[in-house]
């Protein structure tokens, strides 16, 4: 007769060997296996997830930053998308190809003014033009720059377009100006959204490392001499070509708001045209700029013309000694107004255009005098393309 321990542990036994335990063994199996395969999947997410977000302090803008972060990892300057490993490419990172991002402003400027400690650059680097066009619409002239472009080698010259918001430019594949706009906002003519948009050209310049000279450009202007003259003159010159000077006058101490004290004092106040040449250096330290950029913004208003006086008037405050002061850009103020002259196809001649080549002033260049003064030229009608045409290989010599 058996134990009662004994009995027990025989309905053990018994029970385990049963059909009904054996199923209820792999059934246990199957639930531990898809829990961990499950377990696995969600912590692969959470991961991807953690790790693809910036390091962001503020809760409320991880969703919209996350979302905006991932559509730049999209971007490149093919097709609109790339694959991650092209985005994240040093290459990439020293001159990136496509113009299209979505930073905002302020995203941009900060970006656009960070400076490497290292002054070695890890590349080949060409120093190239950057040439910046500021225009409402399409470009008049933009047959005649196509010919001053063509056969210069691309590596010494990039080109970046702001237009107003929703216009394209109506150009072939095959252009130099094909996908070269950048994203823009509305500009009114005097008010603080010039400024703004020259600060964003600068921006979206700036991020190539191989620019070293930036010049702003009209959709009125044209180049006067041919490109190899344009790169050596830019490129060789030790100062930037911001125009700058007193103006005693209502036009200019006129302008001065007294809010401005003391940061900006009367004998401070500058003016200039806004058509400017600048080196890496100085750009740089016009797009960090926020203090000064801020009391124009507040207080130059109301025919003041931001434009005419903000970078003159900063740039003499601080970066003097990166400056010619004068323009290379050539313009005809001899008719009184708030606009300069203007050319049309009647005013195209040979002798005109060799007298704005040659005007018979002299300039500084590099510490010395210089009888070539002007790269550029503005302000000419759009009638005055076909003559200009006709007349560029002769006297420009392109």
């Amino acid at each position: 007769m058996r134990g009662k321990n004994e009995f027990d542990l025989s309905k053990r036994f018994v029970f385990k060997d049963s059909p009904f335990g054996l199923i209820k063994a792999v059934w246990f199996l199957i639930v531990f296996v898809t829990g961990v395969v499950i377990g696995l999947l969600s912590s692969s997410h959470v991961d991807r997830y953690l790790t693809s977000q910036p390091y962001n302090l503020n809760p409320n803008q991880a969703l919209s930053n996350s979302n905006r972060n991932y559509a730049s990892v999209l971007e490149t300057s093919g097709t609109g998308y790339c694959v991650r490993e092209d985005c994240l490419s040093m290459e990439s990172f020293w001159f990136p190809k496509n113009r299209s991002h979505n930073m905002t402003d302020d995203e941009l400027l900060w970006r656009a003014s960070l400076v490497p400690e290292n002054a070695h650059y890890p590349f080949d680097r060409m120093p190239k033009v950057a040439f910046m066009f500021l225009t409402r619409g399409p470009l008049p002239f933009l047959p005649l720059w196509e010919r001053f472009f063509e056969g210069q080698d691309s590596i010494k010259y990039s080109i970046y377009v702001h237009t107003n918001p929703g216009f394209e430019l109506d150009v072939v594949n095959s252009s130099v100006f094909f996908r070269r706009q950048i994203p823009s906002q509305a500009v009114e003519w005097g008010t603080v959204s010039l400024v703004d948009a020259e600060r964003r050209l600068l921006g979206n310049a700036l991020l190539d490392f191989s620019n070293e000279r930036f010049v702003l450009l009209s959709e009125s202007g044209i180049p006067i001499y041919n490109f190899p003259t344009v790169y050596k003159y830019l490129v060789e010159s030790k100062y930037s070509f911001l125009d700058s000077y007193d103006d005693p006058s209502r036009h200019g101490q006129g302008r001065y708001n007294r809010n401005m004290k003391p940061d900006i004092r009367p004998r401070d106040w500058r003016k200039g045209s806004q058509w400017f040449e600048m080196n890496r250096a100085l750009a740089i330290k016009v797009v960090a700029d926020t203090k000064y950029y801020n009391l124009f913004k507040r207080y130059c208003t109301e025919e003041c013309y931001p434009d005419e006086h903000y970078m003159p008037t900063f740039v003499h405050m601080f970066h003097e000694r990166l400056n010619d002061g004068r323009t290379v850009t050539y313009v005809d103020w001899s008719k009184e107004g708030p606009h300069p002259a203007s050319f049309g196809a009647k005013d195209i001649s040979e002798s005109f255009l060799q007298a704005v080549r040659n005007n018979g002033t002299t300039c500084s260049y590099n510490k010395g005098k210089s009888h070539i003064c002007y790269m550029f030229a503005r302000k000419f009608d759009a009638s005055a393309l076909e003559p200009l045409l006709e007349l560029a290989s002769k006297v420009f010599e392109y």
